[in-house]
């Protein structure tokens, strides 16, 4: 219980941050999670990002895990209203007010300006996890040939990710 304000803190903190979606939050995330709280370790972050991704639903639902692992499920509820509460009520703020401005000539700036910002966040993101995840020269070769094909076909991930998957189990 003695972590619940932490947890707090962390959560509603790193909610806006997610400019983009998730993947650009990781690299704080894992700061504070792994660095600083010492809640979890780098790998376990990773493995639980991982499962978000895979899990139906939104893919973020897996800061609940954080939530649990830390303190349990009093954390995991908490982690989740600290999370998504603060960009709900920001988004719903920010849509309204936008909505307002529709005539506003700085408007489409700020929209080509986010554009960028999402990107670069999401890069970060990208970089971050690859830190962690591509431990080996097998990881990296399983890597880029997901990555050499997504590029370069128009394959469905899925089937992808079950190769990846098969051949990390296989190289591991």
């Amino acid at each position: 219980m003695s972590q619940l304000p932490g947890l707090i803190a962390v959560f509603a903190y790193l909610s806006l941050l997610t400019v983009g979606g998730g993947m650009a939050a990781f690299p704080e995330m894992k700061s504070l999670v792994v660095d600083t709280h010492h809640w979890m370790t780098f790998p376990q972050l990773i493995h639980l990002y991982s499962i978000g991704q895979m899990a139906p639903g939104p893919n973020m639902m897996m800061i609940a895990g954080i939530g649990q692992w830390v303190a349990g499920p009093v954390g995991a509820l908490v982690v989740v209203i600290a999370f998504f509460l603060p960009t709900g009520l920001f988004t719903l703020w920010v849509g309204r007010l936008w909505k307002r401005l529709d005539h506003w000539p700085w408007r489409a700036a700020i929209q080509r300006g986010l554009a960028p910002v999402s990107i670069g966040l999401l890069l970060a993101g990208a970089i971050s996890i690859s830190k962690g995840a591509l431990i080996g020269w097998a990881s990296i070769a399983i890597a880029a040939a997901m990555f050499a094909t997504l590029v370069t076909t128009r394959i469905n991930p899925i089937p992808l990710i079950l190769v990846a998957a098969i051949a990390g189990y296989l190289a591991f």
